[in-house]
């Protein structure tokens, strides 16, 4: 999988997926694991845990990895074993509450922080792996490297948060990684980050909305979209393959929205001019 460029966390991932069916078949070889075993399996995560979409496909990638690669034969798994997936829109957060958040008393490391992932739209890893040497503050952009799906994009980078990370820089001195953890030179882990998100979540009194950094994320793209930046734009901004996926933002839309006049009050708006 090293050879293959697969990254570090979907390594673990694999071999965390594989380790669970060898523990759940101990009697059996790996090598003797049949089709018949696996689908088996599948069925039981989903009885037992109901798990969803997301967890099977990450099982069947394992195990098709495993046979094809590995064991060297071929394996297809049904999709009737797939969970349907479910159509949730993400949690998004209003321009208010945005500025409600980046009010609260807070550390100047959680400041740069939730600024960087709410002007920025970075994913969480992708935070976490941000150099110095990543901050184009001439061209005033950010680029991420190698991020999900092993690939290499520039995002925005704001005005008002460069003059936090400045104010940060000039506190905290980092040296290699732009948020790093208790050792210098070494990237800030991701949990610590989204710790110091969590803190400031709830002490903005949004403890209980579900807000989380990839809200700030999903915030990111769906203001955007409100003040008229199209979606091919957000699409590259975000690094997302399909722009299937960025289109989920125009459900989130307000500003659209708000503009739209109900049929109903139409109707009711003709018949009161009517009878005048």
């Amino acid at each position: 999988m090293t050879v293959g460029g697969y990254s570090v966390r979907s390594i673990g991932n694999y071999v965390r997926e594989m380790r669970f069916i060898f523990e759940y078949y101990p009697d059996t070889l790996p090598s003797k694991l049949t089709a018949e075993q696996i689908e088996q399996y599948i069925c039981y995560i989903k009885k037992v845990f109901n798990s969803g979409f997301s967890k099977c496909r990450l099982v069947a990638s394992s195990v098709s990895f495993f046979f094809k690669q590995i064991l060297k034969r071929p394996y297809d798994l049904p999709s009737k074993l797939y969970p349907k997936k479910k159509f949730q829109l993400p949690n998004v957060m209003t321009a208010d509450e945005v500025r409600q958040l980046l009010s609260v008393p807070s550390t100047l490391k959680q400041q740069a922080i939730l600024q960087v992932f709410y002007s920025s739209g970075v994913r969480l890893e992708e935070c976490s792996h941000i150099k110095l040497t990543d901050i184009d503050s001439k061209n005033m952009r950010i680029k991420i490297v190698q991020g999900k799906g092993n690939k290499d994009r520039y995002t925005l980078l704001s005005t008002h948060a460069l003059t936090t990370l400045r104010d940060y820089f000039r506190k905290h001195r980092p040296v290699t990684y732009l948020f790093e953890g208790t050792k210098k030179g070494k990237s800030m882990h991701t949990r610590s980050i989204e710790f110091n998100v969590e803190q400031a979540m709830k002490q903005a009194g949004f403890k209980d909305k579900g807000f989380s950094a990839h809200t700030l994320r999903h915030s990111f793209a769906t203001h955007l979209l409100d003040t008229g930046t199209d979606l091919h734009t957000i699409k590259e901004l975000l690094g997302h393959s399909n722009i299937s996926t960025t289109m989920i933002y125009l459900h989130l839309q307000t500003r659209r929205c708000s503009r739209i006049v109900n049929p109903l009050d139409q109707l009711h708006n003709q018949q009161a001019n009517g009878s005048k």
